[in-house]
């Protein structure tokens, strides 16, 4: 009888917290309403994606897109609304450009300037030399052979075909893959590699500058004519002095086969570019939904507004930032009363290394010691290897972050980022929504995405799982990264999803939080490698 008793209780303490957690299905009845009948989430995308394009961190565009975004959250009744700056470096945007091979026969080819690379004042014309750059010792090779030549530095390989279709739904078995538990790794040479990169970049473009160089090429890593033009050397006083520009893989080793038969293709180039040093800051946006907490906690979702040049950046990621904006224009009309409040973020600087939410980690919630002077790039790499974590009084306040940036597709599931905790509840979020095709938690961590730094000074953030569609395959950071290929039901679904999930943990029990990590030791004693 005792026992049956004690069993009876230990099983009542169990199913307790477990309710706490529940999902509120009345809520998710009204969203679910207001999301699929009246969405406005793909004339968000469209404003966008068409009429504000590609949208560089600190560009013209971007600085529109952040006036427009603001000015949408207002509207729709949210308060808060403000902008948060953070240190970054130079505006550029690309007015024109032209890239043509003049002989053997003339061709328009396919090519994009580099991001942050100057322009040529005028169309320059000059022979093609191909002189693979990797390393620094490969300069010796090349010095007094490239006055005047327009240098393709990339090797030129010969070509390849998709062996897989390059659109996709995951199938149960993929989704079945993500859960598998991968054990952290720890690899302090990592910052020290980002930072001999860039070095070499700005090494590259002295030795063409000392060398007469006209221009340099590199080569698009997708074939189907596709460009990307991602550049990382923005900062006041980094960027480069050399034109630069990213042709696409067929034209590229078609200038190269002509140029091994000796028969030296003589390429013009006219790019008009503006820099703009006006201001060096770039911004978040922030708004909010205010709660009833007097503790003043709150539960986030983000996702980054800026985008790379190529495109439009309808995929990457106007179509994460439309879907943020529906969630917040969802519960705002709603007239939800929360009682943490709920507060949207619309990062910057994510292409060039999580530098948006990195700035909200730092000036929110936790900050590292050790050497802080790494900028752009080389700070993402550097700043997860630095220690210890101090954290900030705020840092107990933030409940959870949701984040999207994997493109338009339907979601799936979450990631449970090792934590094991938030398994059973993301579950139970997660059912009223099975027959939309959103029932998995997999316990893998996931990166590359703004959630990465809550993880890193242990906070609940999370990134969605969601169908790739062509993502991946030839639409990340590309020449076709627009609305066209953003799939408008998938979109609705997600942001349904988004704002169930936020109100749930806007009323629930905090979700359960990783430990605040500390400075981890090789395990492996017999392994060898960086140390």
């Amino acid at each position: 009888m005792r026992k049956s008793l004690l069993a009876a209780v230990a099983a009542a303490a169990l199913v307790i917290p477990a309710a706490s957690q529940s999902s509120d299905l009345g809520m998710t009845t009204r969203i679910m309403d207001e999301g699929f009948n009246r969405s406005q989430v793909m004339l968000t995308a469209e404003y966008l994606a068409d009429q504000i394009g590609p949208r560089l961190t600190n560009s013209p565009a971007m600085r529109k897109a952040e006036t427009w975004t603001s000015g949408k959250f207002t509207e729709w009744g949210l308060s808060n609304v403000h902008k948060e700056a953070f240190e970054f470096g130079r505006g550029w945007t690309i007015d024109s450009s032209s890239v043509r091979m003049i002989s053997p026969r003339p061709i328009q080819l396919t090519a994009i300037p580099i991001a942050w690379t100057p322009g040529t004042n005028g169309a320059v014309t000059g022979e093609v030399v191909v002189a693979p750059l990797a390393t620094p010792g490969d300069f010796a090779k090349w010095k007094g052979k490239l006055r005047g030549k327009i240098v393709l530095v990339t090797r030129p390989d010969t070509g390849s075909e998709p062996g897989d279709a390059p659109f996709k739904r995951l199938a149960p078995d993929d989704i079945a893959k993500l859960d598998q538990f991968v054990q952290p790794t720890y690899d302090p040479a990592a910052a020290d590699r980002g930072v001999r990169r860039l070095g070499f970049a700005k090494a590259m473009d002295a030795f063409l500058q000392e060398e007469g160089a006209v221009a340099y090429a590199t080569k698009s890593r997708l074939d189907g004519k596709l460009v990307h033009g991602e550049g990382y050397l923005f900062g006041v006083g980094d960027t480069v002095k050399t034109p630069g520009v990213e042709i696409a893989a067929e034209d590229y080793r078609r200038l190269a086969r002509l140029a091994g038969l000796g028969l030296a293709p003589t390429v013009s180039i006219d790019n008009q570019v503006r820099f703009d040093d006006s201001d060096t800051n770039a911004y978040d946006i922030l708004a909010d939904i205010p709660g009833s907490a007097k503790d003043g906690s709150y539960v986030m979702a983000g996702a980054h507004l800026d985008s790379w040049v190529a495109g439009d950046g309808a995929a990457d990621n106007g179509a994460g930032s439309a879907m943020i904006m529906e969630a917040a224009r969802i519960l705002s009309r709603l007239g939800v009363k929360p009682k943490r409040t709920i507060r949207f973020a619309l990062w910057a600087g994510e292409e060039q290394g999580l530098l948006g939410s990195l700035a909200y980690v730092e000036n929110h919630f936790a900050t590292r010691s050790g050497n802080s002077s790494a900028t752009g790039l080389a700070r993402y790499q550097g700043w997860a290897n630095r220690w210890p974590i101090t954290t900030k009084p705020e840092w107990a306040k933030m409940a959870a972050y949701f984040n999207i940036d994997n493109g338009s597709g339907k979601l799936r599931g979450i990631f449970a980022e090792n934590n094991p905790a938030v398994v059973p509840i993301f579950e139970e979020w997660l059912k009223p929504f099975e027959s939309m095709g959103a029932s998995s938690v997999v316990i893998r961590k996931t990166g590359g995405t703004d959630h990465v730094f809550m993880q890193a000074v242990g906070l609940p953030g999370f990134q969605f799982i969601q169908d790739p569609l062509d993502y991946g395959s030839r639409i990340h950071h590309t020449s076709i990264d627009t609305f066209d290929h953003l799939k408008a039901d998938d979109m609705r679904q997600a942001a349904v999803i988004l704002a169930a999930f936020l109100w749930n943990a806007a009323n629930g029990d905090a979700l359960p939080r990783p430990p605040v990590p500390t400075q981890p030791t090789k395990t492996d004693p017999f392994a060898y490698g960086d140390e």
